[in-house]
């Protein structure tokens, strides 16, 4: 019976999604997959090349200042180019830089393709986040952002264990098979996905419905960029998680195979209790549940004060996981009910610089707090960042405004596609023993 009641559970988490959907699932799935640069780029620096730790340093962050600058850029391409074009050429250009990046041994030219790597693997976040908006309606959108975070995590938790054992054999080789999966995920977009921008989204994109919609009129939107704001404290937050937590285990006499166990716990609690967690949260109120993550992120990291063991340590992931879980959906929902209908683009490009930013901040802020105060002072910031994170979260969403339904004119061609997908239901459910009759 529990086999049943999971089995029920799966199947109620997937259905009533439109094909388009799965299609850019499983290309995030692939691309993420692949993923080798991210995760190995400086044992690639130090180990294989020779360089100095300093210089792989400069290399990511150089690697994270190329998604800065795209992120603004590709929101703006997103609303006036389309979903599908962006998706394109950041995902070829993705696959080029890479294979670039595998192949140059001058360290200024390493540096600067990093640099045109983060640009373009993080050109296509906006586009996604849009394109999923367009496709889903409003009651199923905290689901599909959840299941997308869903397919991120378990791609990054697999490619992290492939990508260890493919670069005991050749780093190139690691570069390469990004580069070729990455390509795949462009093929996938260019046969299977339809641009669901909506009619007028070129013309719109200037002058938004009831106004402009350009970049000054997404800063100007105040209240929409406090809760930017607010999720580049979260986003601060979460960082920890890669930048201070193993600086700090390191300087408290902890292996670095210690801190691989305990953040290993990350990605398996994501991987493991999304989905279910999706289901208890996906129609509760997303001021309460920012709320809640806000301040679970903030004491998680807090309690990490009074870890003096690896079980210890391990207990407050568990805290901040669950956070995680819950902000993640939540807040990319929430970024598309606040952003107009011919704007989700560049909305979606100033969230994303949020976390962008904070990728960049946190290591040299975490690492000053750490040398000059210790790492007490580190988590006690976090939990105080967490509070104020929260009481914002509860501030800014009074009155929070209505979804706007899926508008029929998100595309002739997203429209023909579920007409062709109900007609496959339709004929699978009367043919004996198919997947969708069974």
């Amino acid at each position: 019976m529990p086999f049943v009641r999971a089995r029920r559970a799966v199947r109620e988490s997937v259905s009533g999604l439109p094909r388009a959907f799965w299609w850019l699932w499983t290309s995030t799935l692939v691309n993420r997959l692949g993923g080798f640069v991210a995760t190995f780029m400086a044992l690639y620096l130090t180990l294989d090349r020779g360089y100095s730790a300093s210089y792989a340093g400069l290399v990511a962050a150089l690697y994270g200042l190329g998604g800065v600058i795209s992120s603004l850029g590709a929101g703006v391409m997103t609303d006036r180019l389309g979903r599908r074009p962006t998706l394109l050429v950041a995902q070829a250009s993705t696959a080029v830089s890479i294979a670039v990046l595998g192949l140059v041994r001058d360290p200024v030219s390493i540096a600067v393709v990093a640099c045109a790597v983060g640009m373009a693997s993080n050109a296509s976040r906006p586009a996604v986040q849009a394109m999923m908006a367009d496709i889903v309606r409003p009651e199923d959108r905290i689901r599909a952002f959840s299941l997308n975070y869903w397919a991120i995590n378990l791609g990054f938790a697999v490619s992290s264990m492939g990508a260890g054992f493919i670069a005991e054999v050749s780093y190139l080789a690691g570069f390469l098979i990004e580069a070729g999966m990455t390509m795949v995920c462009a093929v996938l977009v260019f046969l299977k996905l339809p641009e669901s921008r909506p009619a007028g989204g070129a013309a719109a994109g200037k002058e938004g419905p009831g106004g402009d919609a350009g970049l000054g009129a997404v800063v100007r939107d105040g209240r929409f960029m406090a809760v930017v704001g607010l999720s580049f404290l979260v986003a601060m937050i979460f960082q920890q998680g890669s930048v201070g937590l193993p600086v700090a285990m390191g300087r408290a006499g902890f292996s670095p195979a210690d801190y691989g166990m305990v953040i290993a716990l990350n990605g398996v609690l994501v991987v493991a209790l999304q989905i279910p967690v999706t289901r208890f949260i996906e129609h509760r109120d997303p001021r309460r549940l920012l709320v809640v993550s806000s301040l679970l992120a903030g004491y998680g990291f807090g309690l990490t004060a009074f870890a003096g063991s690896v079980g210890v340590f391990a207990l407050t992931v568990c805290v901040w996981t669950l956070a995680e879980i819950v902000n993640a959906p939540t807040q990319t929902g929430l970024v598309v009910r606040l952003s107009p209908l011919h704007g989700r683009g560049r909305y979606q490009g100033m969230y994303t610089l949020s976390w962008s930013v904070a990728s960049l901040v946190a290591p040299l802020l975490s690492g000053f707090v750490i040398d000059r105060f210790g790492a007490q002072w580190l988590w006690g910031t976090c939990a105080a960042v967490g509070t104020v994170a929260g009481v914002g979260y509860g501030v800014l969403m009074r009155r929070l405004p209505a979804e706007e339904p899926l508008p029929q004119e998100a595309g002739e061609a997203l429209a023909s596609r579920r007409v062709q997908d109900s007609q496959q239901a339709t004929a699978s459910q009367a043919v004996p023993g198919s997947p969708q009759a069974t």
